[in-house]
């Protein structure tokens, strides 16, 4: 008996010890907190996106955006509540019953399931820490959230989690959100809008009503069932909730370029893909993004696909590229971003038609053909071992009945000499030389892939272009040019690609050949693909059309800037006649109003070039029929009847 007693003298005695350690514990913690320097809660926060000259085309936080808690919707802030910590004005910063509950649950199911953060811990977080779910970081955020909570009142607090807060779509605090959503001030919102607003920051890139209205409203009516259930609102008003579809305004109003949050989008998307950057910068800003946007060019082709497209249904994807990076000037993946979000120059996958033809060219110069190698132009049904055929056709039915250069299949877009090119090398040839450019879609071997039947995006196929319009260089095709912390550490840097990857002779002869597509020397039988817009070339470019019965391409480079150009429906409906011109319009609108410099290529020492009639490649005097073609110094000249090696090959 005597010794129990001893030892429950003992207990009580530690336990009143712990508790005075505890007590004086907690008063010097607080002590700490309150001594400690006062947080920063209005700058922490930050979210820029610079452009080439970095001037700020996008601030996502500040202190321009930053509203009092008395201009937000109540309604904005009891769904905040409701949903992200409803005991907020009662705790001290840790919901210890919301954290006992979280413990339990996560015991019961073996895994992380719940979570415990009070809006005072999320601040925190979002400002200062990453989210790594480490013990350090979980004792820095408990300090700090001690900190916050001595420094601050309960309405500053919650004033600043709402002011800085990810809202998607690039929007950081609720006066951005607000505008951006909905185009009215947060002070305005409705009950159904601040439901809305208050669900995505659980998922900013999921539950936003842009990219995904039914994920969001599903989220809303979530929330409005928490509401319900604490009596926040009553089950009449609940019943009236999300009935009829709400009206998304989604529109940026701090410029006039809609189309440049295709631009936004695929920054984000590049930075969410960049292993240097903490996915909690990320989440909660405090970065600076330095990108390759040429707000000039921006502006220009936003203007200029404006003035071309006439159908409200039709799309129109386009992409500026400098070669010399790799970097992304100017982008947009459809004609209005508010009515369609999907980005048709990186997610959408067309047929790229004949615009596929220079990489087939290129091989053929790099497998011994050149520049004025015949072949027959003339109906053709092709036949197979298998026992099967193909029977290409040429646009309109025409033909020249007679041998052509290279050249000038490439100024008519003959199909027949493409196909012909493509089987005397080889369909495997084509495959290999458009992966080795860049291009990472999967090309299945085929006789029509000669005529741009498979199906690539458009990043895809500027990546194979960037290569030609780059010398032979293959470069990796981007945003993001560096990415900065607020203090000014650099956390990424683009590293450009100097991969010579083809032959610069070879690649020179051909850029030079693509200017056959205008070059009214060429006028024969057809008529060279851009002639249409001779007129409103002063520059020389590179250039090649694709086309299918539901899309058009136009691709257009020199050393200093690569466009590429499509138009079409989503829903693959067929294309008029009419309608490749678009295309065409928008790319030399845009190029040659851009006011950079547009220089052509040095010719290397070991080219040379030789006046030759155009079509056929023969020696004339006909000076109107006349163009430079160009050899490798050594193979001028060497005008071998392609054609007849075809057939002695094929026989």
């Amino acid at each position: 008996m005597g010794v129990n007693m001893r030892l429950l003298k003992r207990t009580i005695k530690m336990f009143l010890f712990l508790c005075v350690v505890g007590i004086i514990t907690i008063i010097g913690l607080y002590v700490y907190a309150y001594y400690s320097p006062k947080l920063d809660i209005k700058n922490a926060n930050q979210f820029y996106i610079y452009d080439d000259k970095e001037n700020l085309v996008y601030q996502g936080s500040g202190n321009n955006e930053w509203i009092s808690l008395e201009n937000i919707s109540d309604d904005l802030i009891n769904a905040v509540l409701s949903t992200e910590d409803k005991n907020f004005y009662k705790h001290h910063g840790f919901d210890y019953f919301r954290i006992a509950k979280a413990l339990y649950t996560n015991i019961k199911s073996k895994s992380i399931v719940q979570g415990a953060s009070t809006i005072s811990q999320q601040y925190i977080k979002n400002m200062y820490l990453d989210f790594d779910k480490t013990w350090q970081r979980k004792i820095e955020e408990a300090f700090l959230t001690l900190r916050l909570e001595v420094q601050y009142s309960k309405d500053e607090i919650l004033e600043g989690y709402l002011n800085t807060i990810n809202f998607g779509q690039g929007n950081y605090g609720i006066e951005n959100a607000s505008q951006f959503y909905f185009n009215k001030s947060a002070s305005e919102l409705n009950l159904e809008e601040a439901i809305i607003l208050a669900g995505i920051p659980k998922a900013p890139n999921k539950y936003n009503p842009v990219t995904d209205y039914d994920a969001s409203i599903k989220r809303a009516q979530i929330i409005a069932k928490v509401m319900l259930n604490n009596e926040i609102i009553d089950k009449d008003t609940y019943n009236k909730l999300f009935v009829n579809k709400i009206e998304i305004y989604g529109k940026r109003n701090d410029n006039n370029l809609n189309m440049l949050m295709y631009y936004q989008d695929a920054v984000y998307k590049e930075l969410e893909n960049i292993d240097s950057i903490p996915d909690s910068l990320i989440e909660s800003g405090g970065i600076k993004i330095y990108t390759s946007l040429n707000i000039d060019a921006q502006t220009l082709m936003e203007e200029k696909i404006n003035e071309n497209m006439k159908d409200s249904r039709m799309q129109v994807a386009s992409i500026i590229i400098n070669p010399h990076t790799g970097g992304v000037m100017a982008m947009t993946g459809g004609v209005d971003y508010t009515l369609s979000q999907y980005n048709r120059a990186i997610s959408s996958k067309r047929q790229v038609g004949s615009a596929i033809k220079p990489f087939l060219y290129y091989a053929a110069l790099e497998n011994g053909m050149v520049s004025s190698s015949t072949f027959l132009s003339e109906p053709t049904t092709f036949m197979f071992s298998t026992n099967q055929s193909y029977s290409p056709a040429n646009y309109n039915d025409k033909y020249a009945n007679k041998n052509i250069t290279m050249a000038a299949a490439l100024a008519y877009s003959d199909n027949i000499y493409a196909v012909k090119t493509h089987l005397f090398l080889g369909e495997e040839v084509l495959v290999n030389t458009a992966n080795r450019m860049g291009i990472r879609e999967e090309l299945e071997p085929l006789p029509s892939l000669a005529l741009g039947t498979s199906e690539l995006s458009m990043i895809d196929f500027a990546r194979g272009y960037t290569t030609l319009a780059s010398g032979g260089y293959k470069r990796d095709i981007t945003f993001i040019e560096r990415v900065e912390d607020m203090n000014g550490n650099i956390l990424y840097k683009k590293d450009i690609n100097k991969e010579l990857v083809l032959n610069e002779s070879y690649t020179y002869i051909l850029n030079e050949m693509m200017t056959s597509t205008y070059n009214s020397a060429f006028i024969d039988y057809s008529t060279p693909t851009v002639m249409s817009i001779a007129s409103k070339i002063s520059n020389k470019y590179a250039i090649k059309t694709g086309s299918s019965g539901t899309d058009c391409w136009m691709v257009g480079y020199n050393s200093n800037i690569l466009m590429l150009v499509w138009n079409g429906y989503d829903d693959n409906s067929e294309l008029e006649v009419k309608d490749g011109a678009i295309s065409k319009n928008i790319w030399v609108d845009t190029v040659e109003s851009l006011n950079i410099e547009k220089e052509w290529y040095t010719t290397p020492d070991n080219v040379v070039g030789i006046p030759l009639d155009a079509v056929t490649g023969e020696i004339t005097d006909k000076a109107e029929k006349t163009t430079i073609f160009y050899y490798v110094n050594g193979s001028e000249y060497n005008n071998q009847d392609t054609e007849f090696v075809f057939k002695e090959k094929n026989d």
